[in-house]
């Protein structure tokens, strides 16, 4: 391959690393307010675009409604995991609650084979046109979609953490726990809608991921829940910004991979860039940008 072709693997993958950006970024607002990781984020993901896909095919509605429904469903899935396994279960014991997260993933995971068949279901672009060609290089229109939505979405997330004061208090609890409690902060309450702001932000990238594949499968779970933390890593427990850096720096990687290499040895060279990253820089990009001091 050429400088050209490796050049568009890496714009390629950049545009769809957005979706990874928004997992590590829903694994970062959970490990960033209670210091514990969701190891079912990404399945419950997933299982929100699935449901979304229950509007056309079931109840005859119009195929834009797969979005807002996928969404929907996800944040609807994120409040129930806290439910499940956070909201009666010590939180000092950290290795209860990630067990519990655990037993979710394999939970959801098992719910989506036996609702499927285990069979791929197609899932719609989220813009259908025509690609955009700039010299050599060729913009898909469907990745373009993703990668605005993606945008958009990160946007609005920031807004919300740093302009209202819903995000004001998810950043003292985050910050000083104790501190927030004597101001009158419900850490439960705080905490719940955490994990449904994350959900949302899953929602949004499981349907990203359907988009620009065509499709959604069972399979995908694992490799996506691996994925997002290896953002996490990378970008720094707790970070945002070190979120939205890796996910794009996974993307245009995992692609240019692919693209010298083959599909099935991606993942591969994706966890040797973690294991260079331990390495060279074991705090990640950005450590403790949005965790407790």
């Amino acid at each position: 391959m050429g400088f050209v072709d490796n050049l568009q693997a890496i714009i390629d993958g950049l545009l769809f690393g957005t979706t990874y950006s928004l997992i590590g970024i829903g694994f970062t607002l959970v490990f960033g307010v209670m210091q514990k990781i969701n190891m079912s984020y990404a399945a419950g993901s997933l299982a929100g675009a699935y449901c979304g896909l229950i509007g056309p095919q079931l109840l005859a509605l119009p195929l834009w409604t797969v979005f807002p429904l996928s969404i929907m469903a996800s944040g609807v899935i994120g409040w129930l995991i806290y439910l499940t396994c956070f909201r009666f279960i010590p939180l000092a014991s950290p290795l209860a609650t990630l067990m519990s997260t655990v037993g979710m993933l394999l939970l959801l995971d098992e719910i989506i084979v036996h609702s499927t068949a285990g069979m791929p279901q197609n899932y719609p672009a989220i813009y259908d046109g025509d690609p955009v060609e700039i010299g050599d290089f060729i913009l898909r229109a469907d990745l373009m979609g993703v990668f605005l939505v993606c945008v958009v979405a990160m946007g609005v997330l920031m807004v919300l953490l740093y302009r209202t004061r819903l995000g004001m208090a998810t950043r003292a609890v985050a910050q000083q726990p104790v501190a927030a409690q004597l101001c009158g902060m419900r850490l439960q309450a705080v905490n719940g809608l955490t994990f449904v702001i994350a959900g949302l932000l899953g929602g949004v990238a499981g349907a990203m991921i359907g988009a620009s594949v065509g499709m959604l499968s069972p399979l995908i779970a694992g490799p996506i829940t691996v994925k997002g933390l290896i953002v996490t890593v990378i970008g720094g427990l707790g970070s945002i910004p070190g979120a939205i850096v890796a996910g794009l720096m996974v993307g245009a990687a995992e692609n240019l991979f692919q693209a010298l290499r083959n599909v099935t040895e991606r993942d591969i060279y994706v966890m040797l860039l973690l294991f260079v990253f331990l390495v060279v820089r074991p705090g990640g990009l950005f450590s403790g940008g949005h965790g407790r001091d």
